[in-house]
């Protein structure tokens, strides 16, 4: 039996109160866009509910730890195949033991969703390091990034407690949606006609409100003068700020 939901969080924890309601075992879990036709399995769909996935979560969260309680939904983040399969197994031995087991690193498929989880965490660190905005005509800072791993539901409490006097958006390109921040709410947004290039998030020049171009050229000459060139160590550099992230910061870019 193959299981198929719809994609979200709250679509897996429904698979999971179903496993459990139904007595499921299936072989395997996948999201609608992921799932490709299967010979000799049996096919089924499972809607959400949000009843059942808040009944699973709140359950799901006694049995963890309070520093570790959010590491089912980090692991699921990473969107790495298998992974429901992993946090199924989890569940299961969550559920079943009156102690956390999220320690337990004999456990293959546990050890597979707590490095997931540190995955996910490291790319959202980097994430909040290397956001850059740039500032729009109708006065909205935006930022395009694009991430391995679907973090942008984890920083958004940083960037709406950090910038909470301006509105900006922030959109993964590689997931094509945001979200945007009014100063009250922050909302989910896809936009349909991009005003930026979705390779390297930059906005077009007519958009951008006066003034902005000079900024980051007067960023960019600010970091290039302070820097000693005979003792730059592009190693170091990528270590610390992984070449992949270069495209996107205006002093790497603006000349």
């Amino acid at each position: 039996m193959i299981l198929i939901y719809d994609g979200t969080f709250e679509g897996f924890l429904s698979v999971v109160f179903d496993c459990y309601a139904h007595k499921l075992d299936p072989m395997d879990i996948f999201a609608e866009d992921k799932f490709q036709s299967a010979l000799f399995c049996e096919v089924v769909h499972v809607a959400t509910n949000v009843e059942h996935s808040r009944r699973v979560w709140a359950g799901w969260q006694k049995k963890l730890s309070r520093e570790l309680n959010q590491l089912p939904f980090l692991a699921y983040l990473s969107g790495e195949s298998g992974i429901e399969m992993f946090l199924l197994h989890f569940a299961r031995l969550s559920f079943a033991s009156p102690v956390p087991v999220e320690g337990n690193y004999a456990d293959e498929k546990i050890l597979a969703v707590r490095k997931a989880s540190r995955r996910v965490t490291q790319e959202a660190m980097r994430m909040i390091e290397f956001v850059r905005f740039q500032l729009t005509k109708d006065g909205i800072y935006f930022s395009g990034i694009r991430p391995s791993y679907d973090v942008l539901p984890m920083i958004l409490k940083h960037f709406k407690s950090r910038f909470a006097d301006q509105q900006w958006l922030i959109y993964d390109m590689k997931r094509d949606y945001g979200f945007y921040y009014n100063q009250r709410t922050v909302d989910e947004v896809k936009l349909m006609d991009k005003m930026f290039n979705v390779s390297d998030s930059k906005v077009r020049t007519d958009m951008l409100e006066e003034g902005e171009v000079d900024y980051q050229r007067l960023w960019s000459n600010y970091c290039r003068n302070i820097t000693i060139m005979e003792r730059v160590n592009l190693k170091c550099q990528k270590n610390h700020m992984p070449r992949r992230y270069w495209k996107f910061l205006p002093e790497k870019n603006v000349q």
